[in-house]
């Protein structure tokens, strides 16, 4: 009998078979995959934090918090690794959310998780 818990993919909830480092099954990571790479996104934001938005992701730094269905909240891990902020389409808690005139890359990935659902 196997002894691993189970997990289930972080977006849409279906239980992974193999071990993910970033929480999410095989056609869920396509599908972000697709979204970062998609016209809307490179329209609106720059393209080097498009790229560490992506890097965010794939290391499975955006950690769903909360889905109210208007409104989805995740928790975003820091680029040290030590810190977290809280993130949303409309806003961020990190420093650079808090005050750049730009968005920063913790709020582009929740913009291509949000666009590959």
């Amino acid at each position: 009998m196997d002894a691993t818990p189970e997990t289930r993919c972080t977006k849409c909830g279906r239980r992974l078979r193999n071990y993910s480092p970033d929480g999410m099954g095989p056609k869920c990571r396509a599908k972000v995959r697709k979204a970062g790479r998609s016209p809307e996104i490179a329209r609106r934001f720059k393209a080097h934090l498009i790229e560490s938005a992506v890097e965010l992701l794939e290391m499975g730094g955006l950690i769903p918090l909360r889905d109210t269905g208007k409104n989805a909240v995740w928790l975003a891990v820091s680029s040290d690794g030590i810190g977290a902020y809280r993130t949303a389409l409309a806003a961020c808690t990190c420093p650079a959310g808090l005050r750049a005139v730009y968005d920063c890359n913790h709020r582009i990935a929740a913009h291509i998780v949000a666009l590959a659902s």
